[in-house]
């Protein structure tokens, strides 16, 4: 699939030369690298032309922030199968003793979860507040 015809008014017929110093080249760089789907003539139509450039910041306090989220989320994803598991053995036997048994490793499990959680709302508090505070 070729590429589109533009129209002849808006064709980009003409070439602009022009010379920068070198801390201007740095600076339309650290432009550039902060857009890597663009390159450095549409970076410089955008600004010729009074577009939006589209700059992308990557905030890598956050990263650690949300390493810790997925890993507790996979944790009390395993925490929560445990309690399922706990809650069928528990309705499957009739035997009181047994009952009992898998209610208190159910409530233990419950116990790790709700720390979890705990830390969970922690991590998100932290988060809220970084994010509405911009």
């Amino acid at each position: 699939m070729g590429r589109r015809k533009a129209k002849n008014n808006e064709a980009l017929k003409h070439k602009l030369f022009t010379r920068v110093n070198d801390s201007k080249f740095k600076e339309f760089q650290e432009l550039l690298k902060k857009n890597p789907q663009n390159d450095m003539s549409s970076m410089l139509r955008s600004i010729l032309y009074n577009t939006p450039v589209i700059v992308y910041t990557k905030d890598k306090t956050v990263d650690l922030l949300l390493e810790e989220l997925a890993a507790l989320r996979s944790e009390i994803k395993a925490i929560g199968v445990n309690i399922n598991q706990m809650t069928r053995y528990f309705n499957t036997y009739p035997d009181q003793r047994q009952k009992e048994f898998y209610a208190k490793i159910g409530f233990s499990a419950f116990l790790r979860m709700e720390n979890k959680m705990d830390q969970t709302v922690d991590l998100i508090s932290k988060l809220g507040k970084k994010w509405l505070s911009e």
